[in-house]
């Protein structure tokens, strides 16, 4: 049996088809987290895996990316930095070709509608589409988590919440700080009541989902207190169902 397995890899091989990478995405509810970081070491399966941060959402905030040097200074890992307010003069690869080559992607927090245009107006969204189809780690928290999803809430605009699309990597709603600020969970639940949002995901701070080929995987957190839940319509009312969760430590 060992032997026609072999050969059935072999024949795929020389044939030209390759089998299916398993596809990771790991968003937690919100801020930059160490051992959040430590998890997506563990996913990229790597001794000292590539992991390059995106603070597209922040606008390439110095803050935040002093932040994301600070957080793994002191772990297994080859950090990497791609801003997008770049000019042709200073950056010789392009966008694909930089995220093409890392294990894991790290998308920071801020203004997801912001991010969610320069993404589409530089192509970065097809980039990242392609990173998961290779098999490259995708994560981040708040508006690195929002991303991934078919949309959810943001406060990215004034005055109040509204809904932003995201990639629909993942085919649920979603909604970060959901603990944290408090019309986060009144809304998403209305409008999940109201079907401008389907079933979705709602995180605590301090807490995230680690999703494998769309599906959860792993539910973790950071601090007892902070949970995810499944949020969903039975029998007309909205529902929210806690998930069971691995403390990290």
């Amino acid at each position: 049996m060992k032997k026609l397995i072999l050969l059935s890899l072999a024949i795929l091989s020389a044939t030209g088809f390759a089998l299916a990478q398993d596809q990771y995405i790991f968003p937690f509810g919100g801020g930059q987290n160490k051992l959040f970081i430590k998890e997506i070491i563990k996913l990229t399966g790597k001794e000292r895996p590539k992991i390059c941060y995106l603070p597209t959402a922040s606008g390439d905030s110095q803050q935040g990316i002093i932040r994301f040097y600070e957080l793994v200074h002191d772990l297994s890992v080859e950090p990497s930095v791609q801003r997008v307010w770049i000019s042709s003069y200073n950056q010789k690869q392009t966008f694909e070709e930089v995220l093409l080559n890392v294990d894991a992607i790290y998308v920071g927090g801020g203004n997801t509608l912001n991010m969610m245009a320069i993404w589409k107006a530089q192509g970065i969204d097809v980039v990242l589409k392609k990173a998961l189809e290779k098999g490259i780690i995708l994560a981040g928290g708040s508006a690195g988590s929002l991303c991934w999803f078919d949309n959810g809430t943001t406060d990215s605009r004034p005055i109040e919440l509204s809904v932003v699309e995201g990639l629909g990597f993942l085919p649920y709603s979603h909604s970060p700080h959901y603990d944290a600020e408090e019309f986060r969970r009144p809304l998403y639940m209305k409008n999940i009541e109201t079907g401008i949002f389907k079933a979705g995901y709602a995180m605590d701070n301090y807490s995230g989902i680690i999703f494998k080929n769309g599906k959860p995987f792993k539910v973790v957190a950071t601090k007892p207190e902070a949970n995810c839940y499944f949020v969903s319509m039975k029998d007309g009312k909205v529902v929210e169902e806690k998930l069971e969760k691995v403390i990290l430590e």
